[in-house]
């Protein structure tokens, strides 16, 4: 029999003092890898925090510098137009009216393409797609309109069901009565 001066650990209880040790290493790798994430949470929480503010502070800057920027544009647009206004009526003897009127189109033919731009580029602000990946996960007013995240239906086929279920439905007024038309 191995070990026959050894007390038997099967009839005292206790487990051998290996898996003690093992057990307490577990716990204490446990402990400093939840206080290294910990540490690593509050390191990145530091990093977010002072790179929103410094975004905050360059946007302030970025908007004071575009305001110059604008200023000095400005004039130098309304010289280029008067400096165009005088080569119009004395180098092609047009009456200041009709030179004033030329430039005044060309201005605003570049602000009315400037606004289109603009616009275009401000649907980029509502942020549809973030709207589209938040509404698979069922969060939103668009949550009951797109398939689910666990959904094989495309957004494209749930569309085309939408639109068919609202032909289908009938409307009705306040007081309850069918008011879709045959």
């Amino acid at each position: 029999m191995p070990g026959e001066g050894a007390p038997d650990r099967a009839t005292d209880g206790a487990p051998p003092p290996d898996l003690i040790e093992s057990l307490r290493g577990l716990r204490d790798t446990g402990k400093s890898g939840v206080g290294a994430a910990g540490e690593a949470a509050k390191a990145f929480r530091s990093l977010v925090v002072a790179d929103v503010s410094l975004a905050r502070s360059a946007a302030g800057r970025s908007i004071a510098f575009a305001g110059v920027a604008v200023v000095f544009g400005a004039s130098s647009w309304l010289l280029l137009m008067a400096a165009l206004i005088v080569l119009l009526s004395s180098q092609l003897g047009l009456p200041w009216w009709v030179a004033l009127c030329g430039c005044a189109m060309l201005s605003a033919l570049g602000a009315w393409l400037a606004v289109r731009k603009a616009a275009a580029y401000f649907e980029h602000t509502r942020l549809k797609t973030t709207r589209r990946q938040l509404a698979r996960l069922g969060i939103g007013e668009l949550s009951e309109l797109v398939p689910g995240a666990a959904s094989a239906e495309s957004a494209r086929a749930a569309e085309v069901r939408v639109r068919e279920e609202a032909n289908r439905a009938p409307v009705r007024d306040e007081r309850g009565v069918n008011v879709t038309p045959p």
